[in-house]
């Protein structure tokens, strides 16, 4: 099967590998360093899925017409992504691997004639050099769209993607993207310390943090209606208890993230990004949570605490020490 693939970096990057070595015609995406080092020596991945080089066509942007597309773009760079290749995807299946609450809607704003389906990745991988992929976390991939049963092209290209990775189709794809978004709340603390997910979720300083952050990211869900979806050992009963629970209580869903990520220290997507001195997601991550809060007139003060530190990092390319972040963040703790 001809299977496009937008964006070939750790998320991108594995489907591409991992598809490639079930058989199928895989041409990706990518620019500058990425690009070079795929034409070169191909699409190199290691790792908890094993060992493969992919040998892939690539160009910046798909060169012919697939039959099924991934599009795996930072979730900032979807919408330039999507037109560029809008062309080509017309007519078929569009499946959006994408952190956030966006994708799904931007993708099918814009392409009315294609059949859009999202994509919930919960494995863990690292782009750390041109070329090469590491899966440090394997988990399963869901697809679907809406809050009902997941749509035919959806239950299709999970089956297509499941004989390369573990894939499956899912009901209530809204709110498991609300959960993904939950989960997500792992990412800006490695992003704003520079240390691996694993270190910010086991540390005394820091873990109180994430989990107030966890805690106000599922209360803003249950205000907008959402009734979660069960991914990655967490669903809406678990949720709710960590909303309604005292903080310290609170804190056993985050160990309990440390310990799912294994030993393989996990840097997180954001911090691959700002380690590559690229813009991060974190605006569709935390950022979402601030948004979805002033939607209905409230405030998420704790995501847009830790929003504002990772542009910080950004903009000073300067990590800031967990005692520092505990200093700052503590008066919006003692709320």
């Amino acid at each position: 099967m001809r299977i496009g693939v937008i964006g070939a970096g750790a998320i991108g990057g594995t489907i591409a590998a991992l598809l490639d070595r079930v058989g199928h015609l895989v041409e990706v995406t990518a620019r500058g360093e990425q690009l070079a080092a795929i034409r070169a020596d191909g699409l190199r991945l290691d790792g908890g899925w094993g060992v493969h080089t992919a040998r892939v066509a690539a160009a910046e942007r798909l060169q012919t017409r697939p039959e099924l597309v991934f599009v795996c773009t930072k979730a900032q760079d979807a919408e330039a992504a999507i037109r560029d290749n809008a062309a080509l995807l017309d007519g078929i299946t569009v499946v959006v691997v994408q952190n956030g609450l966006a994708g799904l809607r931007v993708a099918t704003e814009l392409l009315p004639g294609s059949d859009c389906v999202g994509a919930l990745a919960l494995y863990a991988a690292s782009y750390l050099s041109p070329g090469r992929v590491s899966v440090t976390t394997t988990a399963n991939t869901y697809l679907g769209a809406g809050d009902g049963e997941p749509p035919a092209s959806a239950v299709e290209a999970a089956r297509i993607l499941d004989a390369a990775m573990p894939s499956f189709a899912v009901e209530n794809f809204t709110g498991c993207q609300w959960t993904k978004l939950i989960v997500n709340q792992v990412n800006a603390m490695p992003a704003i310390t520079g240390l691996s997910a694993q270190a910010t979720l086991g540390g005394r300083e820091l873990r109180p943090i994430i989990t107030a952050s966890l805690q106000e990211a599922v209360r803003i869900g249950i205000a907008r209606g959402v009734r979660f979806g069960s991914i990655q050992g967490l669903d809406d009963r678990i949720l709710r208890f960590v909303a309604s629970s005292p903080r310290w209580l609170a804190q056993v869903v985050p160990l309990l993230m440390r310990r799912r990520m294994g030993a393989t220290p996990n840097p997180g997507s954001t911090l691959q990004s700002i380690r590559r001195g690229q813009l991060s997601e974190i605006d569709y991550l935390n950022g979402a949570v601030v948004a979805e809060a002033r939607a209905i007139g409230r405030e998420a003060p704790v995501n847009a605490a830790l929003t504002g530190l990772v542009h910080e990092v950004e903009a000073t390319k300067a990590f800031i020490p967990p005692a520092e972040v505990a200093r700052r963040l503590a008066p919006l703790l003692a709320r």
